[in-house]
């Protein structure tokens, strides 16, 4: 009986094997990834899709590479988003506004990461007061000393992180 199920799960496994497709024919594909932080640290993302089609675009053009527009994004609850903040203005930078790079919170590895953000954007009230901010607590303490403002349009976007601090895909 043993000899039996061995010779059919080599069989199987074979059969799997030889079905599989090779490393040379998988597809490859490219996307364009975006510099930004989380908890001070370094990290790249893609946008994939979003819930607004004057966002959808803007990435779009801003990445060369499509972002899908999925209006049902803007119906995810509020408790399966984590944030993504975008300067409006203050210190140019790669930012989609052309300011300085977007602040995340919950980074994978956290309790509250997920690729779905909710667009947070942010307005300096004295540009020439404009600091690099890297850490979401930065971003809350300038809000809180009235050094900015944070509007929240109702955007959702699918922006997966593709190297952060300890890990990458």
């Amino acid at each position: 009986m043993k000899k039996i199920a061995l010779l059919l799960m080599t069989v199987l496994f074979v059969t799997l094997t030889a079905c599989a497709p090779k490393a040379a024919e998988m597809p490859k594909a490219e996307l364009p990834a975006g510099k930004a932080w989380a908890d001070g640290k370094e990290i790249y993302f893609i946008h994939t899709e979003a819930s607004d089609p004057g966002v959808s675009q803007a990435l779009t053009d801003m990445m060369k590479s499509p972002v899908i527009l999925v209006p049902s994004l803007a119906n995810v609850p509020d408790e399966s988003l984590a944030n993504v903040y975008v300067f409006t203005n203050g210190l140019a930078g790669s930012g989609p506004f052309g300011f300085q790079a977007d602040v995340f919170d919950n980074p994978p590895g956290t309790d509250g990461y997920t690729p779905l953000r909710r667009l947070n954007v942010i307005t300096w009230t004295d540009e020439s007061k404009a600091r690099e901010l890297t850490h979401v607590d930065d971003v809350l303490a300038a809000e809180t000393a009235g050094e900015l403002t944070i509007e929240q349009p109702g955007v959702v976007i699918n922006m997966p992180f593709v190297v952060w601090d300890g890990g990458q895909r």
